[in-house]
Parts: C-alpha cells; sequence; structure tokens
C-alpha cells in the first residue's frame, strides 16, 4: 500500500487552475447537498409525529439554509458562479436522493443518521486538500452536529418502542451505505474537476489510488460504528 502522505495545498494553490477547478467544484458539492439537505430536512418535518418535532426540524432546516448560504458567499470571494459550480455535481445528488426517498419516519431519521453523516464524513476527508479559507469554512458547517444529536436520539426511541424496527433500520443503513460509497465514486470518476483534484497524478498534489481506498475504508468502518452505538448491525 502506499502510505506516502499526499502534498495539501495552501492558499497559492489556488492560482493552480486544476486545484482552483477542484475546490470550487467541491464547494459546488457542499453547497448543493446543504440546499438538498434542507429540503430533505422540510419534508421529514413533514412526517414527524407531532409539533413539537416538527419544530425541532424546521429549526434545523434553517441552519442548513444558512450553511448554503455560507458556501455559497464563499464561492462569490472567488469570482465564480455557485450555480455553475453547483451544476456540474446536482445530478449526482439528485439521484443520490431519489434512489434513497425515505417511506416513514423511521427511515427519514436513518437516513439523516447514517447517509448523511457518511457523505459528511467524506466532506471532511476532503476539506484538508483545500486552501485554507474555504477548509475552514467546510469544517465550520460540517462541525454542526446538533441535528445528528437529535435524530440519534430518536432513533433509539423508535427502535425502543417497536422491536422489528431495529432489523429493518439495519438493513436500510446497509443500503444507504452502499448508496452513498457508489455515488461519492461515480461523482469523482465522471466530474473531471474533482478526479484531477483528489487523484493524483505526478503533479504533487492528490491521493494516490491506495489512499482513496483507505478513504472509503475509514467511511466504511465510521459508519459501522456508528451502527453499532444503535444496536444494528452494519
Amino acid at each position: 500500500m502506499d502510505d506516502a502522505p499526499a502534498v495539501e495545498p495552501v492558499a497559492a494553490d489556488l492560482q493552480d487552475p486544476v486545484i482552483r477547478a477542484g475546490v470550487t467544484t467541491l464547494l459546488g458539492v457542499l453547497a448543493y447537498g446543504e440546499l438538498k439537505s434542507f429540503f430533505a430536512t422540510v419534508n421529514d418535518a413533514g412526517m414527524a409525529p407531532g409539533v413539537q418535532l416538527k419544530g425541532v426540524l424546521a429549526a434545523f432546516a434553517v441552519r442548513e439554509f444558512h450553511h448554503y448560504e455560507a458556501i455559497v458567499a464563499r464561492l462569490h470571494e472567488l469570482d465564480v458562479d455557485p450555480q455553475e459550480a453547483m451544476d456540474s455535481v446536482a445530478a449526482a445528488i439528485d439521484e443520490w436522493h431519489r434512489r434513497t426517498t425515505p417511506h416513514n419516519w423511521a427511515e427519514s431519521l436513518m437516513k439523516a443518521y447514517a447517509g448523511q453523516s457518511i457523505a459528511r464524513d467524506f466532506y471532511r476527508e476532503c476539506a484538508r486538500w483545500v486552501d485554507p479559507t474555504s477548509r475552514t469554512l467546510m469544517l465550520e458547517v460540517l462541525a454542526d452536529n446538533d441535528a445528528a444529536v437529535f435524530v440519534e436520539q430518536q432513533l433509539r426511541y423508535a427502535i425502543t418502542d417497536d422491536e422489528r424496527m431495529a432489523s429493518k433500520l439495519a438493513l436500510w443503513g446497509r443500503r444507504l451505505m452502499g448508496e452513498v460509497l457508489t455515488q461519492a465514486q461515480m461523482t469523482i470518476a465522471e466530474t473531471e474537476s474533482l478526479e484531477r483534484f483528489l487523484i493524483a497524478d505526478g503533479s504533487g498534489h492528490g491521493m494516490s489510488l491506495a489512499q482513496l481506498s483507505a478513504l472509503f475504508t475509514r467511511l466504511t468502518d465510521a459508519h459501522t460504528a456508528r451502527m453499532e452505538a444503535l444496536g444494528l448491525s452494519a
């Protein structure tokens, strides 16, 4: 295995067109992901049992929209059209949400707990390759985990109230994991700016294929730990 660390870019590297394109595309991925999460959370609020839970989820949705606005502002700072940055990856994110549409309250909770957590882990891994200003913003957005704490608590309630729910949610969690990893790999492979930015080509930045494989292993391990924390098999 190639364990040699790849070189992390610094602010000056934004003058490199490959790095600049990769950073702006990655910001576009995160921005559109937060926008879709906003709509998904609003939809989840509609399935929530009770006005209080609906209100809590609505508040989380507002925070996700603020995340989106902050990333869009950063794209403007970089003189990048946010719509163009998001357009290149919107179809892939839309397809993931289409393939993982929850059918009930418990499934919506698991999608937020497992699916979105895996995506956030991926963004966190990628954040170390961007310029310092963008990295700080990305990590601030990704550090907002109040929703994850709330969702985990609600999942525990759901599992406790229905013994059969555990096996159903374990199966749903496995599907979410597979869909996230498949979509992430396809997005990198099919988005030239991301592939050239994240995958080493001998130019001094990016990950080797062995390092990329190790990244996906870490994502899988983190997912397994989250599922086991709920007493569910991954």
